[in-house]
């Protein structure tokens, strides 16, 4: 028979068990990628694909791309996802206004030439936002977004919050970072945001001063 030393005994070492394993589950948690679940996918974008001139224009915006050699830095389907909050805020994808192709050139430069080396694999969950959308989706009024200067991205392979922040903004930092112009901001999760607009920093709430590289 156990006494209630013994049984106090166990239910501490139950307790340690339960602690490790909760402490396993948060940090595989972190550490998993922030893949962009609302993020629309493959069926939404046939279904757009196949709406008006909405093909005419995706093709004239990949031949620009090819021209310029950033064709297939990231696929178009990601490039063209418009904002988070699109079920409510409007269409899933949109093709940018041609004036505007030219500024996201330097920012898909940057990103095969700097961000993938850094933190691997990367995935676009917003390009171009219109001014409507970029409102609806609580989009900063001065947002790189409305000029298609840049793209929210997401890693696609495991990283911490506390990697991403160590690895990017020591880019932003350096003599690379700082020719390049790199806007850096930080969102919840993995979620960040890249541009070749100009040099600065943000965080969460779009204000510098919260950017985690300060």
């Amino acid at each position: 028979m156990v006494g209630d030393k013994g049984i106090g005994m166990a239910r501490s070492d139950l307790s340690e068990a339960m602690l490790r394993r909760l402490l396993l589950l948060l940090a595989a948690l972190v550490a998993t990628p922030a893949l962009a679940q609302s993020a629309p996918g493959a069926a939404e974008y046939r279904a757009w694909m196949g709406k008006g001139p909405n093909r005419v224009r995706v093709r004239a915006f990949e031949a620009f791309l090819r021209r310029f050699g950033v064709a297939g830095v990231l696929p178009t389907q990601q490039i063209l996802r418009t904002a988070s909050a699109w079920r409510t805020c409007g269409t899933p994808f949109e093709v940018p206004p041609p004036g505007t192709w030219g500024r996201i050139v330097p920012s898909l430069r940057f990103i095969r030439d700097q961000v993938r080396p850094r933190v691997g694999p990367v995935e676009a969950v917003s390009g171009y936002r219109n001014p409507r959308l970029n409102h609806c989706a609580a989009g900063a009024p001065q947002s790189a977004h409305l000029g298609f200067w840049g793209v929210d991205l997401v890693p696609t392979t495991r990283i911490t919050r506390r990697q991403l922040f160590s690895r990017l903004c020591a880019l932003h930092a350096s003599a690379t970072g700082r020719s390049a112009g790199f806007g850096l901001g930080f969102y919840t999760g993995t979620r960040f945001h890249v541009d070749t607009k100009s040099w600065r920093l943000w965080g969460s709430n779009n204000r510098s001063g919260t950017s985690p590289c300060r």
